[in-house]
């Protein structure tokens, strides 16, 4: 009998800082939006890491109650730190240990990539005066 691998179903997690200001939080909530609309409507969950809901424990049990087997954490800051290489892959795997498994995987923060520098540019050219 040949054994079939079971079916990987996938979701992106977008983990930001959080904030107490609610127009904050609801960008990654925009974000994650235009994600599925680009992607296929792929499965597209958010996270913070404090300050606001759900956190990233939280949305990765969310994730596995649904049946997801793979979660690819997408930091939502520019630049490498603390937060994208401490804070977010221990609170991941301290919930990654609650579900067997369960595959966790993240990507390295926006950086400096060519998109990033014309968003950069064309914020510039549509500054407005103080």
């Amino acid at each position: 009998m040949i054994a079939v691998a079971p079916e990987v179903l996938r979701t992106i997690l977008l983990v930001d800082h959080g904030s107490r200001r609610e127009e904050a939080n609801a960008q990654i909530d925009a974000v994650a939006q235009a994600l599925r609309r680009r992607a296929g409507g792929a499965r597209v969950r958010i996270a913070h890491l404090e300050l606001a809901e759900p956190s990233i424990g939280d949305a990765i049990d969310a994730c596995a109650a649904e049946g997801v087997t793979e979660i690819v954490l997408v930091p939502w800051f520019l630049g490498p730190g603390r937060h994208t290489s401490r804070d977010i892959p221990e609170q991941a795997a301290a919930a990654a240990r609650r579900h067997a498994g369960l595959r966790l995987r993240i990507a390295d923060p926006l950086g400096l990539h060519e998109k990033l520098v014309d968003v950069v540019l064309e914020r510039a050219d549509r500054a407005r005066d103080l």
